[in-house]
């Protein structure tokens, strides 16, 4: 019922990852790559089309040689995050069948490998564990295990109800079609109109609340607005901290602000459902918003 893909890690060692799961170099990624030349959060991994894919985050990789953005995970595989740092796929896993969470205002929604649920305000189902979450949901290799906040942890199957408050959380087998069936994944690849205000930005999908981005990360958004393609992270950044007392600022203060800034509002845009690859940087220090040709922005600066 769980879709994962194995890694061959360069330790000998073997991880199993699935839909949701962040490859990074943060001690609190899925699979923690301890290793200067792996980004924060450098890749993730995702059923697409019904395929477990790896997309780039804040990096790309290479396969064969090739530097990639996503790719369709195979058996033997040999992905480079970084020269010298090698994954190997040893196994792929997509189940005909997998295990989804239904509940009244978000939909049917296959599980990631780890799940919290908030009802307040508005229920909320995040592919992360988050303490202070109403349910938390995990799959430990052999079941699913739910635990309601201040109860016992327990297995949960198809067919299978938990209350919460006024809402009733329904666990059912769904077809593997691919994550465009769910909740989250329509949210995710919604057209997005986005507004950029300079200092806020809104993001807007159809049906779904607007999403609005305030201070440094609303500003950053708002260039890339403006750019309207690939720019040097440099320029992008000079534009954000443009302020006679930023002016001053030395090289490598100005990266570590970049990539804080860059990290932070990448969290909020992931938090918010928003999808993973809107803001894109590539190998070649470039950045850029990532535009759907239907996706509409509007400079409002």
């Amino acid at each position: 019922m769980y879709a994962f893909v194995r890694f061959k890690l360069p330790s000998g060692a073997s991880v199993d990852l699935g839909h949701g799961d962040i490859i990074g170099r943060l001690s609190t990624a899925a699979l923690c790559v301890d290793d200067p030349r792996v980004s924060e959060a450098h890749a993730m991994v995702s059923i697409r089309r019904g395929e477990l894919v790896l997309l780039s985050l804040r990096r790309m990789f290479s396969v064969r040689a090739k530097p990639l953005s996503e790719v369709v995970l195979r058996d033997g595989m040999s992905i480079d995050l970084a020269e010298g740092v090698t994954l190997v796929v040893e196994d792929v896993h997509v189940p005909d069948k997998v295990l989804a969470l239904s509940m009244e205002g978000i939909g049917s929604t296959i599980l990631p490998a780890t799940a919290s649920l908030r009802i307040e305000p508005l229920p909320t189902l995040l592919p992360r564990f988050e303490h202070d979450a109403d349910l938390h949901l995990w799959w430990n290799g052999h079941e699913w295990r739910a635990q309601l906040r201040g109860a016992k942890v327990r297995a949960v199957n198809d067919g299978d109800e938990l209350v919460l408050g006024s809402k009733r959380a329904r666990f059912e087998l769904v077809e593997n079609t691919g994550s465009e069936t769910t909740a989250i994944a329509r949210a995710t690849s919604a057209p997005l109109r986005i507004i950029a205000w300079f200092d806020t930005v809104e993001i807007h999908r159809e049906g779904m609340p607007a999403v609005t981005i305030s201070g440094v990360g609303a500003r950053v958004l708002s260039e890339l607005v403006a750019f309207d393609g690939p720019v040097e992270w440099q320029i992008a950044a000079r534009e954000v901290w443009s302020d006679p007392s930023d002016v001053a600022l030395d090289a490598q203060e100005l990266r570590h602000r970049w990539d804080v800034t860059l990290a932070r509002l990448r969290a909020k845009l992931r938090e918010a459902g928003v999808r993973a690859d809107l803001v894109r940087s590539t190998g070649a220090g470039l950045v850029q918003l990532v535009r759907y040709p239907s996706d509409v922005l509007e400079d409002r600066r």
